[in-house]
């Protein structure tokens, strides 16, 4: 596969080039835990690149779900998005000011949505930086442009779904957070949540599919990834985090390799950790 595909990952260079093309849209996506200290919107507002929209991950969301940043209604995406200027026929490349964190989880919308004309920036924006390349602080000038929307439910998954998988076997469940909050040995960032792991599941920490600037591995190391996390590719993959945000940089990955076949458990942790009466694993298998 070619590094630059606009339906998964593109690079700076790639977006450089087509920074002014009409129907270029391009959205920060930053997201950030309280405790990692970063203001998304003020960064956005002090620095993004040219044209970007701000797309706020915890605003467009179910806010009739008590969990955080569930998937938005189809209506409310829609409007959103045309409040955007973000439509049919536009190619979308999204990035975050972090490197390579929340950006993939917009993408992981979009394509819910049945938007498949969207990319992750490989590096994002510290590597844009890194380049020299131009930022603003302005906001763009958007014009409406209607989006249609088909809802692709075979993407996400709930807590019914997950378990039944989990007793199963019949599906790889793939957890993004680190070794130490998988194995129960290092604490939850969100109080009242139990430790440990989704029984059946695998650590696939989503650092280890991150070169050191943060853009994402070659098709081939990320294949060497999942086999040393002992993952059966040939199995669907559901892919899990603490909030559903870094799931959808192991499901970049999956796509990156040509897997096709994989759905995100939207509720992650959050939601599982915090049911009683849901089996909790603990230590590294």
């Amino acid at each position: 596969m070619a590094h630059d595909d606009p339906k998964t990952l593109v690079s700076t260079e790639w977006l450089a080039a087509h920074l002014k093309d009409p129907d270029l849209r391009v959205i920060d996506a930053t997201w950030a835990l309280p405790q990692m200290g970063i203001d998304p919107v003020a960064g956005y507002n002090e620095a993004h690149i040219p044209g970007a929209r701000f797309f706020d991950i915890d605003e467009i969301a179910d806010h009739r779900s008590e969990l955080p940043h569930m998937a938005p209604p189809i209506e409310k995406f829609m409007s959103r998005m045309r409040a955007m200027g973000v439509g049919d026929g536009h190619q979308v490349v999204v990035y975050d000011q972090i490197g390579t964190h929340s950006a993939a989880r917009v993408w992981w919308t979009f394509r819910l949505m049945g938007q498949d004309n969207i990319a992750v920036l490989d590096g994002g924006l510290p590597k844009w930086l890194a380049e020299s390349r131009e930022v603003e602080d302005l906001p763009p000038i958007v014009r409406d442009r209607h989006m249609t929307v088909r809802r692709q439910a075979h993407l996400v998954r709930d807590v019914t779904q997950v378990s039944a998988a989990s007793k199963l076997g019949d599906h790889e469940i793939l957890d993004a957070r680190s070794p130490g909050r998988f194995a129960g040995t290092e604490p939850e960032p969100r109080e009242g949540l139990r430790s440990g792991h989704i029984p059946g599941s695998k650590c696939v920490y989503y650092q280890t599919l991150l070169n050191e600037d943060g853009t994402m591995k070659s098709p081939d190391e990320l294949r060497a990834v999942f086999d040393a996390a002992g993952v059966d590719l040939s199995k669907p993959a559901i892919t899990t985090c603490g909030s559903g945000i870094t799931a959808a940089i192991i499901s970049l990955a999956l796509e990156r390799i040509g897997k096709t076949d994989h759905s995100l458990y939207d509720g992650s942790w959050t939601e599982w950790g915090a049911f009683p009466t849901l089996p909790v694993a603990t230590g590294d298998k």
